[in-house]
């Protein structure tokens, strides 16, 4: 696992954990050579993140879209691959990873993070997707997973597609050990 793409916030949200976190998760894929790969923006969590990298002597890979880039959100400091299209960035940003991180973020990080798993079900690709759970902020959202699971929308099977942790360390150590279970076939056709 070398490449790590990191979904979240263009803000920083409203607690300091969210920035802290990210920081820390930064720092580490730094300190363990790993590469950050994101979203190019210089701003909110994705900046902090890209930021602490950086700052530990680490390499960064931003994809951007060009409409994005010329509003001047895209980071100056970064390796920058600048696409046309969203969906050029995030099948470029699929393509560069070995593991993919959510972090708190809004509606861009909820639609990352569940397109990338909705790939693994698919057996697109067969990478760890991880959600680093600072301050519970994704509780929620693993309850809705749940809850999908008991009312038969997500096979049991799938519902571990996705880990979480509370800390970057302990989620980098559940994505370097992760196995995306087997499936032999998403959909069962004696309940449709």
């Amino acid at each position: 696992m070398h490449n790590v793409c990191v979904f979240c916030g263009s803000s920083a949200g409203n607690r300091p954990d969210y920035s802290l976190a990210a920081k820390e998760l930064g720092r580490l894929l730094a300190a363990t050579g790993r590469t950050l790969v994101f979203g190019g923006g210089r701003v909110g969590l994705m900046g902090a993140v890209a930021d602490a990298v950086l700052a530990n002597g680490g390499r960064v890979v931003g994809v951007i879209p060009r409409g994005l880039a010329v509003k001047e959100l895209a980071h100056d400091r970064c390796e920058l691959q600048v696409v046309e299209t969203m969906h050029e960035r995030k099948a470029r940003m699929a393509e560069l990873a070995d593991a993919f991180v959510a972090l708190p973020g809004g509606f861009g990080t909820f639609e990352e993070l569940l397109e990338i798993t909705t790939w693994a079900q698919l057996g697109i690709h067969r990478k760890p997707c991880g959600l680093l759970n600072t301050a519970g902020y994704f509780d929620p959202l693993l309850t809705l997973f749940d809850h999908a699971a008991e009312e038969g929308f997500i096979d049991p099977k799938h519902r571990g597609i996705v880990v979480q942790a509370t800390t970057p360390a302990d989620l980098l150590s559940l994505l370097e050990r992760y196995r995306v279970p087997e499936f032999h076939r998403w959909i069962d056709p004696s309940r449709s």
